[in-house]
């Protein structure tokens, strides 16, 4: 029976994710910052849930999170690095303060996570390390630079940990979903306190005050759970796994886009080369 630490079981893809590895059976560490958001699943299967209180960007409460786990069923066998949250607006609109807490919670959160589980599971040979991205990291949409910095940022470090860990028996994987009916458009969205004018047409529209996305996304969490089940449980889990009709689509383009721009100017990207 695998045991699942799953990082923002508090709503969204983290509580869908948890409520489906316990109802197959599984064992689940579910966190949120506030454990008593995630009780109703411990009392919905005592023997194989606990909730623990976790702010992904307190080292002290990383550190006990993993070692409840350790001390209850005897280690972590899959991490789900889920816990983030999402900033609107211009680059230069950006806050400092907002921006390294963005980080903090989106990329060394994550981290910090992977460094406390991996001692267990390079010792054990076994393991998956899953981390939550978006398909937010190869779109860029206007508006959301500083996010889709922190999930490209999480997939340039998964990539690397992939290659670091696959000799030792660790899986990485970088998950990118598209839109789900989530609050991740409402509740968990984050935006600037500063406006300028000049940004109106192209990030105006997804200011937080004025997205209208809460509640129509196409995508489904509990099959975004399952799917996310099947992917690691297939023992061959990908690098990178999209999620949604819409995050297939949007890759599709971006990918098309990137390989024509660079077919344009690979004559001269290849003009540098010593002679």
């Amino acid at each position: 029976m695998a045991t699942w630490l799953i990082t923002g079981c508090s709503t969204g893809l983290g509580r869908s994710l948890a409520e489906a590895v316990l109802e197959r059976g599984g064992q689940a560490v579910v966190t949120a910052r506030d454990p008593g958001s995630v009780q109703d699943l411990v009392d919905a299967h005592p023997q194989t849930a606990l909730a623990v209180a976790l702010d992904v960007t307190d080292g002290e409460q990383v550190r006990a999170a993993v070692a409840a786990a350790e001390e209850r069923f005897g280690g972590v066998d899959v991490l789900v690095n889920n816990a983030g949250y999402g900033y609107r607006g211009a680059v230069e609109e950006g806050d400092e303060g907002d921006v390294a807490q963005l980080f903090a919670t989106n990329v060394h959160g994550p981290v910090a996570m992977a460094k406390a589980v991996l001692p267990g599971m390079r010792a054990r040979r076994s393991g998956t390390i899953v981390n939550i991205s978006s398909i937010g990291a190869r779109v860029c949409p206007p508006g959301s630079g500083y996010y889709a910095a922190t999930k490209a940022a999480l997939e340039g470090l998964s990539g690397s940990m992939r290659a670091e860990l696959a000799p030792l028996g660790v899986t990485v994987m970088a998950v990118e979903p598209g839109g789900f009916r989530t609050d991740f458009a409402g509740r968990s969205l984050t935006g600037t306190r500063v406006v300028i004018e000049d940004y109106d047409e192209t990030v105006g529209a997804r200011r937080k005050e004025n997205d209208r996305a809460h509640g129509t996304q196409p995508g489904d969490p509990a099959k975004a759970a399952a799917a996310m089940i099947t992917a690691v449980e297939s023992g061959r889990a990908p690098g990178l796994l999209m999620l949604g009709s819409d995050a297939l689509s949007s890759i599709d383009q971006v990918l098309d886009a990137q390989r024509a721009e660079i077919d344009e100017w690979r004559e001269l990207s290849a003009s540098t080369d010593l002679d």
